[in-house]
This record gives C-alpha cells, sequence and structure tokens, in this order.
C-alpha cells in the first residue's frame, strides 16, 4: 500500500517519524508510510517542525502537517504535486 493519495491541495502523504536520530533524511518506507528520520528531538514540536523542512525541501513546494501533531505516525499534505510526484521526489534518494 502506497504512503501518498491524492488530495484536493495536492497529495496527502502518511509519515512515520522517528526523532532524536543521528541525520536527517528520507529512509524509505515502513509499514505503509514514508519512513523520516530527523534529528530533532520529540520535543517542542521540534522534530514536526524538522520533518516538515525537510520534506518541503525535498519537493519544493509548502507543506503542512493535518494529522499527528504529537504521534510518531503523521499526516502531511504536499501542495500541488500529484503523487507520482511526490513519491518521485521523496524516494529517488532514499534508495526505495
Amino acid at each position: 500500500m502506497s504512503p501518498f493519495r491524492a488530495h484536493p491541495e495536492g497529495t496527502e502523504v502518511a509519515v512515520w517519524v522517528v526523532p532524536g536520530a543521528s541525520r536527517t533524511e528520507v529512509a524509505g518506507l515502513h509499514d505503509g508510510a514514508l519512513r523520516v528520520r530527523v534529528a530533532a528531538p520529540a520535543e517542542g514540536g521540534k522534530a514536526n517542525k524538522a520533518v516538515i523542512r525537510l520534506i518541503a525541501e525535498k519537493t519544493g513546494v509548502k507543506v503542512r502537517m493535518t494529522f499527528g501533531t504529537a504521534s510518531r505516525r503523521k499526516r502531511l499534505v504536499i501542495e500541488g504535486k500529484t503523487p507520482r510526484e511526490a513519491a518521485r521526489s521523496l524516494l529517488d534518494d532514499a534508495g526505495a
């Protein structure tokens, strides 16, 4: 099952976040979600901001979180990208 779905504003992506990692990166897929490791800790919204910043940098568009601000499992909307474009932008470097 793909973590990427069409959304009226672009693409919704399911994300599994690993905070406090040694580096910030997209690390492939995990249990139907995009696995994202961030160096930021899971406190005060730091990990959430790091995830949004990483996905926005990789896709080149605005990204917002719609679900999961206090959970490892999150949903993001990648504005103006099709699911295929979003997947290509995020998974090409992850080796997935």
